[in-house]
């Protein structure tokens, strides 16, 4: 089975488990799976621009889905709130009003366009991860970069370990299998090198990587006019993106110190809350957390999916709002806790 058969049958396969899960749940059964609340994790929120090829296209949601989220929540009972609040909240007596906390990782200025009004209008408190490389323009976001690379362009020569190969690009399928190539080479190879080896790939072709950053993410003075408004708060996510897993303890904690410095320069309030890169199991780990302990976050987040737990909030899961599944029901499922429960979590 081909990269691309497995993702439509892992996508399909998610699908039908959330309907499954909220067919449950409008039943009135599983109750006990909704847990105390949920936080979700989304990226670029904007109008949906379809693409042929859209390898990315799981992490942006639109400004319409984004209200019918918050409605649909606002009708099953849930109270918003700010992700650092969740320790407190967590310590309560069990038994109160369920809450939602949402989180948008990476500071994409479609946030502040497109997201930001969303949230006002619900008055739902929402916090951005910002990573500061980004927002400096001295970091490319590879993933953004390697969209652009493979749709402008009909051939490739790379080498990943085993010499330069040529790599035929007439058609999504053979992008989305370069895709997953670069991917897992960045991803197995020092993550650093990697990328900055793409980058010149980028530049050879006339792709400059800088530029897609500077327009997609917002700077310092959006990111300070963003904090000022009264439900926005920003929070951490490194300087350079890097699994923190791969690095040695001390870079580590460096990327980590270094961003909480950053957001306190440019709102004068030192985040309490950091969002681990990627957050998967192999980029962030029991060390990152006693890490992010020690350096006085209250709150880190991961991607990997679940319900908040007062004894979790040093590692704490996520529910991903996904841009393949940009239903109603689909909202109320996740925050029902069910698919967890239907995975055997």
């Amino acid at each position: 089975m081909t990269g691309q058969l497995k993702r439509l049958a892992k996508r399909a396969a998610i699908g039908a488990g959330l309907e499954a899960s909220w067919l449950i749940a409008a039943a009135g059964l599983m109750r006990q799976a909704r847990g105390r609340g949920v936080v979700f994790t989304l990226h670029h929120v904007r109008p949906h621009e379809p693409q042929a090829f859209a390898p990315n296209a799981h992490l942006e949601i639109t400004p319409h889905f984004l209200d019918a989220a918050l409605r649909r929540l606002t009708r099953d009972g849930y109270r918003f709130v700010r992700v650092d609040q969740l320790p407190a909240l967590l310590a309560e007596p069990e038994g109160g009003k369920p809450f939602a906390a949402f989180t948008l990782d990476d500071g994409y200025i479609n946030n502040m366009e497109h997201a930001l009004p969303v949230f006002e209008r619900h008055r739902a408190p929402f916090t951005v991860f910002v990573t500061k490389g980004f927002a400096e323009g001295s970091h490319s976001i590879w993933w953004e970069t390697l969209a652009v690379l493979l749709r402008q362009t009909k051939e490739i020569r790379f080498d990943f370990g085993r010499g330069s190969e040529r790599l035929a690009l007439d058609g999504p399928r053979q992008q989305w299998e370069a895709f997953d190539r670069f991917a897992r080479y960045i991803h197995r190879y020092d993550e650093a090198r990697a990328v900055a080896t793409l980058d010149m790939l980028a530049r050879e072709k006339g792709i400059e990587p800088t530029d897609i950053v500077r327009d997609l993410v917002m700077g310092p003075a959006q990111l300070q006019r963003l904090a000022r408004r009264p439900l926005a708060a920003l929070g951490a996510h490194t300087i350079s993106h890097r699994a923190l897993a791969r690095l040695s303890e001390a870079e580590a904690r460096i990327e980590m110190e270094a961003s909480a410095d950053y957001v306190e320069a440019l709102t004068g309030v030192r985040p309490a809350a950091i969002a681990y890169p990627y957050g998967t199991p192999e980029a962030a780990t029991g060390r990152e957390a006693a890490i992010a302990s020690r350096l006085g976050f209250s709150v880190a987040v991961t991607t990997q999916p679940g319900l908040p737990a007062a004894d979790k909030t040093g590692y704490l899961p996520r529910m991903s709002l996904n841009g393949y599944y940009q239903r109603r029901r689909y909202v109320a499922a996740l925050a029902s806790g069910i698919p967890l429960k239907l995975m055997g979590r």
